[in-house]
């Protein structure tokens, strides 16, 4: 019993640094052009025209493959998303995907 507690508190602590991770890695890597709620209601986000993608629409039209791509490779669309393949981890990337899916509006 004390064995599967232990477990399970540290599961837990681990995804919530997990989703801490995600969090600051957004802040430092994507915020400034698409916002702390991905609505890039930002100056770059404007510039750019970059999509909302808070949006039930956006998140339902993007599979996190697609997401992972663009992260990873840089997107086709826009220049100015880089690949970030050689500046995060693959850990990190797929925290960023899981980020972008809870940005999804209510």
């Amino acid at each position: 019993m004390k064995m599967r507690f232990a477990l399970v508190l540290a599961l837990s602590l681990s995804a919530s640094a997990y989703a801490e991770d995600s969090a600051a890695v957004w802040k430092a890597k994507c915020k400034s052009c698409h916002g702390e709620d991905g609505k890039a209601e930002t100056k770059m986000g404007k510039k750019e025209k970059i999509s909302d993608i808070s949006t039930e629409a956006w998140q339902a039209k993007h599979s996190d493959d697609d997401i992972l791509k663009v992260i990873t490779e840089g997107s086709k669309e826009n220049a100015k998303m880089k690949p970030f393949k050689e500046k995060l981890t693959p850990e990190q990337i797929d925290g960023l995907v899981k980020h972008i899916r809870s940005l999804k509006a209510k």
